[in-house]
Formats: C-alpha cells, sequence, structure tokens
C-alpha cells in the first residue's frame, strides 16, 4: 500500500483523501453525532452555509443537509460498490473465460458485449428499472427495499459489459504468452492455468477500472433518482438533488452541495483509476 501511495502524484493523492473521507461517512455515519436526517427544523428553513446548528445549512424544508449528505454517502456509494462488486465478478468471469476457450463461445460473449454497451449507461439502466419496478397495480406503490434490490440488479447489468470487455481484452493479451503455452505443454489443467497464471495477471487491468466503473454507477444512480426512478425519499445523493430541484431560487445550498460531494466523489474515483490505469500501461510497455 506505501508503495503504491508512493506512486500517486498530488491530483491522485487529493483524490484518494477524498475517497476516504467519503468511506469514513459511509461506515461511521450512525454514530456521528449529527442531527437525524428524517427530521426537520421549522426555525430552519433554507439557512445557508455555516449557520448554527446547520454547518452546510438547511433546504428549503428545514432538513439538514451536512446529516443529509452523509446518509445519502452510505446509499449511493454501497449501490455502487455492490453493484460493481457483483458485476464486477461476474463481467470479469464470463471475459476471462471466454478468452481462454475462444472459438463460438468468444464470439458470442463478444458479441452480446457489444451488444450492451452499444446502448448508453443511463438508457440501458432506466430501461431495467422501467421494467422491472412497474407494479401489476399502478395505485400500489413499489416497495423500497425491492426498489433497491431493482436499481442494484439494473446497475450490475450496466457494468457487467464494461469490465467483461476489459477482462476479455486482457486476458487474450496473455493467454498466448510462452509461459502460457509451456503450462498447457505440460498438461497443466485448464483451471489451475486460469487461476494461478491468467488471473493475477489480468487482475491489474481489472483494478484499474474498477474505480472507473464506480464512478459510473454513482452518476448512474445519481441521474435515476432524479429522474424519479430511482431511490425515493431523498435518502441517496441523486434523490437529494430531484426533492429539491424546485427550491434552487430559495435554497440555492440544497443543490449545489449534494451536487458537489457528488460530482468531486467521481472525479476523485475517475482520477484514481486514470493513474492506476497509466501505471498499468508504462507496466505493459516494460514487459
Amino acid at each position: 500500500m506505501r508503495k503504491l501511495w508512493s506512486t500517486f502524484n498530488l491530483p491522485t493523492k487529493i483524490s484518494a483523501a477524498w475517497v476516504m473521507l467519503v468511506l469514513f461517512f459511509v461506515v461511521t455515519g450512525n454514530f456521528l453525532p449529527l442531527t437525524d436526517p428524517t427530521e426537520y427544523d421549522p426555525d430552519a428553513q433554507g439557512v445557508g452555509l455555516f449557520s448554527s446548528g446547520h454547518f452546510l445549512g438547511t433546504d428549503i424544508n428545514g432538513y439538514d443537509l451536512l446529516s443529509n449528505v452523509v446518509n445519502g454517502a452510505r446509499v449511493s456509494i454501497l449501490i455502487a460498490l455492490i453493484s460493481v462488486g457483483i458485476g464486477g465478478l461476474i463481467g470479469s468471469a464470463i471475459g476471462i473465460g471466454s478468452a481462454y476457450v475462444r472459438g463460438k463461445l468468444d464470439i458470442t460473449v463478444n458479441l452480446f458485449f457489444n451488444i450492451l454497451l452499444s446502448i448508453p449507461n443511463l438508457v440501458l439502466g432506466l430501461a431495467l428499472v422501467a421494467i422491472l419496478a412497474t407494479s401489476v397495480d399502478p395505485s400500489i406503490p413499489i416497495d423500497p427495499n425491492r426498489r433497491v434490490f431493482i436499481i442494484i440488479f439494473s446497475l450490475t447489468v450496466v457494468i457487467i459489459p464494461i469490465l467483461g470487455r476489459i477482462a476479455r481484452g486482457a486476458t487474450l493479451s496473455w493467454v498466448n504468452r510462452e509461459f502460457i503455452v509451456a503450462a498447457r505443454s505440460m498438461g497443466m489443467k485448464d483451471r489451475h492455468i486460469i487461476f494461478k497464471h491468467i488471473v493475477p495477471n489480468v487482475l491489474p487491468a481489472i483494478y484499474a477500472v474498477i474505480f472507473l466503473a464506480i464512478g459510473v454507477v454513482i452518476v448512474a444512480e445519481g441521474s435515476l433518482s432524479l429522474l424519479g426512478v430511482g431511490i425515493i425519499d431523498g435518502v441517496s445523493w441523486g434523490a437529494m438533488i430531484g426533492r429539491v430541484a424546485g427550491d434552487f431560487t430559495y435554497a440555492p445550498q440544497s443543490m449545489y452541495v449534494p451536487v458537489i460531494v457528488l460530482a468531486l466523489t467521481v472525479i476523485a474515483f475517475n482520477q484514481i483509476g486514470d493513474h492506476l490505469r497509466s501505471q498499468l500501461d508504462s507496466r505493459e510497455g516494460k514487459i
């Protein structure tokens, strides 16, 4: 970890510090002495930054923005981590397996990835949520837990081809190396070759893209919530933005606080991903 940190330039170190701060709030948010995000202060509606008792101000209804941002971090980041984690495992397994086996399986998987990647992330996520979250009886609202599950599933589907294609491409670059060919000629089982030689060399490429994928999911979840088909009741950053969209004139901080936090988080993850990618490219250039 210390060796990795030493390779970070200043922007990447700042980005890593911001990500660690956000993750700190995700883990400790319930234990911090903050105002209950579901409680509003009728005497402090729409107050600005650094107000007494409300460090980041409140929205037009009197809800504390700091506590809502911390609460929203838990929802937005956890959804991103779960979606990227599951999607990364599935996509990487499919990509590595198809690239190693080759033949018709690889052609089919590559076509599948290309079809999904041809659809914009937000459009694909919106379509899946719209289909899966449709209630048989429109008068009966969908259970919030089911809605969260649907959003995670939809965003996982978005991530599978992104990381799957990276894993497939990285595997293709390694599968014909001399030591892989030698292992095959010595009779080593395919399972052992994949886990002992292929996966360790493919993982760095996947790690680099994972950070970029997290940024993609955070933006997608925020966009879905902003459009009214994602997380409801303002419990994610995107839902916060959607809830106060009409109150910008009266309480502008209620809009720009979650927007800035979301943007900084996405930029930080992208910066770390770009740096890791550049380190990987320089490493492969020496091989």
